[in-house]
């Protein structure tokens, strides 16, 4: 084990001295100021964990001896036991250490709860968003922090060299006209349209900064990865199968939300329709699609259809060549609400959120015809730079977060 040790503090200084980004994700703050002994990073793949795992311990400024970082998917790791692991560097002077891709460990759970138990070590490890969801002991005993993709925000900040401060969903609501006044004002230039546009199509995660030419590319492997590493590791999911997960997205991807019927996929996937279910909760799961109930099966009174869509906009393009402008849309505001707020769809309207606002998205000519008399109601326009009373510009909930 002290051997093992020796190469992994070799491995963490080669890994510490790596020419770090400076622009920094939204939650770096937060989860600086966590006082918890144990703390869990967990999203999709390429959302930009390890680089936020890496700024946070360049910031605490550790010696060599006291701080590491290690990553449970390389193969020096594959057969160690975690918790022996880390006592090891315990002993030895180790007060921090930081865990990638902890569900590549064996029994990881255990071995953290072990960590958490006995040891006087403080840990920052990152996760499959999976493992988060299907371990509620996480919650409990962790301080759990999701990071999602790129909001169109944080893109802007990136490419347009610009601090832009975020707006909870009542001032978006209720001050949107005020808002695209202090967005438009801190823009070189005022084409935010054409910004949304291109932040649809590439730019949700960070790896797009590194080589924008080989964006689609990596994109597709990195949804490649999530199927045949990650979900084949954590749910035992067959080689064979993993075709299967794969024509489910690209059905996804040039399909209206509500032509998805169980049955219709099932036929479309050669698959039973209980196996469909439990393969669209992985896919949720790995955050390549996102899957929206109908709100009236918050009192279990009716049998309605799912929606599922994409997680977001820039999967179309590394999955399908052609797409519905409407879903495409939807995709978009789901995206960007869904982080923070409870979303279901209604038959009046597409969306509820936060089960009091009742949202209606569509092209910059949409009308209040379908959610006219329903109080705490919306149109979500695209196409429009600034909107009018209850009229919104689609891109504006990209402000979120």
């Amino acid at each position: 084990m002290r051997k093992l040790l020796e190469n992994a503090t070799r491995l963490s200084f080669l890994k510490q001295n790596y020419d770090l980004p400076v622009y920094k994700r939204f939650l770096y703050n937060e989860v600086k100021a966590s006082k918890a002994k144990i703390i869990g990073l967990y999203g999709a793949r390429g959302v930009g964990k390890t680089t936020l795992m890496l700024q946070l311990l360049k910031e605490r400024q550790f010696s060599a001896d006291e701080a590491l970082y290690i990553s449970c998917d390389h193969p020096m790791f594959s057969e160690v036991s975690l918790f022996d692991f880390v006592d090891e560097f315990s002993k030895r002077g180790g007060k921090y250490i930081v865990i990638d891709e902890v569900h590549e460990a064996k029994e990881f759970q255990a071995h953290l709860k072990s960590v958490y138990d006995f040891l006087d070590v403080e840990v920052l490890f990152s996760g499959s968003s999976a493992i988060a969801i299907s371990n509620p002991d996480f919650v409990r005993r962790y301080s759990m922090y999701r990071l999602p993709a790129f909001s169109l925000r944080e893109y802007l900040e990136l490419t347009q060299d610009v601090v832009l401060e975020t707006y909870t969903l009542d001032e978006l609501l209720n001050s949107h006209e005020t808002i695209v006044s202090e967005i438009f004002s801190r823009l070189k230039e005022k084409k935010i349209l054409k910004y949304y546009q291109d932040y649809s199509s590439a730019g949700a995660y960070p790896f797009y900064f590194e080589d924008p030419d080989k964006y689609v590319e990596r994109l597709g492997d990195m949804i490649n990865t999530a199927l045949h590493t990650d979900l084949a590791t954590i749910f035992k999911i067959p080689a064979d199968k993993i075709d299967t997960l794969k024509k489910l997205l690209l059905t996804i991807c040039v399909s209206k939300p509500l032509e998805l019927s169980i049955d219709k996929l099932a036929s479309t996937s050669g698959i039973t329709k209980v196996t469909l279910y439990k393969y669209i909760d992985y896919l949720s799961r790995a955050e390549l699609i996102r899957h929206i109930s109908h709100e009236a099966k918050r009192f279990k009174s009716m049998r309605k259809p799912d929606k599922l869509y994409l997680a977001n906009t820039n999967l179309f393009n590394a999955l399908c060549i052609n797409s519905d402008i409407g879903t495409r849309r939807e995709t978009y505001f789901a995206a960007m609400t869904s982080y923070k707020h409870s979303l279901y769809y209604v038959d009046k309207g597409d969306f509820l959120l936060d089960e009091k606002i009742t949202i209606e998205v569509g092209g910059e000519h949409k009308g209040f015809k379908q959610i006219k008399d329903i109080p705490d109601s919306y149109v979500v326009a695209d196409d429009i730079e600034i909107g009018s009373g209850h009229k919104v510009p689609l891109w504006l909930f990209g402000f979120l977060y």
